[in-house]
Formats: structure tokens, C-alpha cells, sequence
């Protein structure tokens, strides 16, 4: 599969400033200007001051929204006639699903039919057209892409394009204007759109800000290519937070988080669940596990907060109320 990077090449910091003050405008039309949380135990907790930009209460309850909008809404006339296609676990279908249906172009989504049960159904209900790539046995980009010659189709792809990561990043826009400035910000890792959307961001509204990215010890591939300075995979992600189960950054996000982020720090599927469940409890807030990386990172001390203040990125809510279950049961002694 071609990258975006590949044939354009890395736009400049100069570049994507000019073009992410267009896309402010352009999502502030359609997205929610979510919410920014705090808990004074938590704070208690860590002795810092948190603040929870609270995504999960975003359109389709995720972040993705942001992006897909972003990019569907800029395609000619002729482009969102003939439809879209667009890969995804879950969240990304369901932004591209709403964002289609909105726009009046039909959407075509491939996903794994072992994704989350809500999150299949909700894609369902904006509308989508859903092919699953693992009954067919195909890799779900080549089988996008395929589909993609065959019909006519545009191709929106989850965090590979400048104008999704661009979507995403008017998150942490908003959170620094309610906030001002913050020492810390601490973002959900999977493909990297979210980290580069929100790390430009950052050099944009507080250059001092720390940003850090935060991906599940079972799926460390950006950790892994933070490190070596080359993009490594993890074929098969193992953790619960599946949506961050991506194999690997693409050149694109690789090439922007090393520009923008401080560091990528992993956790543990058990630290996700503690930080899901305080989420749940104190701020009664309902958090997938991809949402609770952040905070999971500074519970577990994976980055020192003491004494500042932190941005937390809560990147959705859209999680399976049946597994939740399991998840928080004791362990069987």
C-alpha cells in the first residue's frame, strides 16, 4: 500500500499551520465542542492540576469525527456522488459513516466482523455500507484500496492524511484555549493521527507544552519507532484497547510525531482498566480503553506530572458494556 508521505512527501511546519487554521473553521461547523473535565481527587491523587478533554462525548463518542469531517467535507461535488470508502476497527467507520450520511455520499466501510459489537451497529446506523476483510481474507487496506478502483470510490484513510490529522488536532485547540497553556499533554497512540494533530497543535498554542503519546504495552510499535528513529510493526496488537491496535505509524504520522512529540511511553492493559475504572467512578465519565491511556500513563508514573498542569486527551467512549464486566471482576485467586 502506497503511504501519503511516499507520493507527497512531509508538508512543513509552516504548511500545515496555514492549512490547520482552515480546518478549525471548517470543523467547528459540524463537531462538538466537547467538554474539558477535572477532578480536585485526582488531582489530590498525582498533586497536579488535570484537565480532561472529553472526546468520548464527541459525535459518534470519538475523536475521529473531527478528521473524517476535515477531509469528506472538502471532496468536489462528482467525488462525494460516487461514495467513499474507508478501513477501520470502529471509531474512524463510524466518523466516516456520519460524515458520509451528512454529506449525501454513500460509504462503503470494511472492518473486522470481531469488532466491538456497538461499534458495528452504530456504523450500521449512520447508513454504511459494511464488507468484512476477515471473512473475505484479505488485508483490509488492499481490500479498501481494490474496492476503491473497482467502484470509484475516495478513499479516507483512518490518520494516513494530512487533513485527518489536521481534523483531529482541533482538539487540543480547544482544550489550550479554555486551559491556556500547559506543561503536559498526554494523547491516546494508535495510527499517530491524533498525536500529530495535537502536537502541532501544541508548537502552535504552547510551544513549552510537553506532549507525549501513549500506546498499550501490547501494541508498542510507536514506542519502538520513537526509539530506533525508523518505523517499526507489531503485527498482531494484543490489549484491550483496540483502538489502538494498529501495526504501525504510517511515514507520515512517524515523520510528525518525532517533529512535534517529547516522548511515547507505554502502559499495561491492567493500568489501562485502573484508569478506565476511575475515569468511570469519579468523573463519571464512559471511557473506552483507548481513552484512558492517557491518564493510565501518569497513574502508573510513565511520566512525572507532579507539580503541572496536564492536558489529558479522553479519545472515546464507545466501549462494549458487556465487557466491561470481565474486565473488572477480580482476579480468580
Amino acid at each position: 500500500m502506497s503511504s501519503w508521505a511516499a507520493a507527497h512527501g512531509v508538508p512543513s511546519h509552516e504548511e500545515l499551520a496555514a492549512r490547520f487554521a482552515e480546518a478549525r473553521v471548517r470543523v467547528a461547523r459540524a463537531a462538538h465542542r466537547t467538554p474539558v473535565a477535572t477532578s480536585s481527587s485526582l488531582d489530590a491523587a498525582l498533586g497536579a492540576k488535570l484537565y480532561f478533554k472529553c472526546e468520548n462525548l464527541q459525535r459518534v463518542g470519538a475523536f475521529k469525527f473531527r478528521g473524517a469531517w476535515n477531509l469528506l467535507s472538502q471532496l468536489p461535488e462528482t467525488e462525494r456522488a460516487r461514495g467513499v470508502v474507508a478501513y477501520s476497527s470502529g471509531n474512524h467507520a463510524q466518523a466516516v459513516a456520519l460524515a458520509a450520511r451528512e454529506l449525501g455520499a454513500p460509504a462503503l466501510i470494511v472492518m473486522p466482523s470481531t469488532a466491538p459489537a456497538p461499534k458495528l451497529e452504530a456504523t450500521r446506523g449512520y447508513g454504511a455500507e459494511l464488507v468484512f476483510y476477515d471473512r473475505l481474507g484479505e488485508p483490509r487496506e488492499a481490500l479498501a484500496e481494490r474496492l476503491a478502483r473497482e467502484r470509484g470510490l475516495t478513499l479516507v484513510p483512518p490518520f494516513d492524511h494530512p487533513d485527518i490529522l489536521l481534523g483531529q488536532g482541533t482538539a487540543a485547540a480547544e482544550l489550550f484555549e479554555e486551559t491556556g497553556a500547559l506543561d503536559v499533554l498526554l494523547v491516546p497512540l494508535g495510527g499517530g493521527g491524533l498525536l500529530s494533530g495535537c502536537g502541532l497543535a501544541a508548537a502552535l498554542a504552547a510551544p513549552g507544552c510537553r506532549v507525549v503519546g501513549v500506546e498499550p504495552a501490547g501494541g508498542d510499535d510507536g514506542a519502538r519507532s520513537f526509539r530506533s528513529g525508523r518505523l517499526e510493526r507489531v503485527e498482531h496488537p494484543e490489549t484491550i484497547a483496540d483502538g489502538a491496535r494498529t501495526p504501525s505509524l504510517s511515514e507520515l504520522t512517524f515523520a510528525l510525531v518525532r517533529r512535534y512529540a517529547s516522548d511515547v511511553v507505554t502502559v499495561s492493559d491492567a493500568e489501562i482498566v485502573a484508569a478506565m475504572r476511575l475515569l468511570w467512578e469519579r468523573l463519571k465519565l464512559v471511557v473506552e480503553p483507548t481513552g484512558a491511556l492517557g491518564l493510565a500513563a501518569a497513574l502508573a508514573g510513565r511520566v512525572g506530572v507532579g507539580g503541572e498542569r496536564v492536558g489529558v486527551v479522553i479519545s472515546g467512549g464507545n466501549v462494549d458494556l458487556a465487557a466491561t464486566a470481565a474486565w473488572w471482576a477480580p482476579p480468580v485467586s
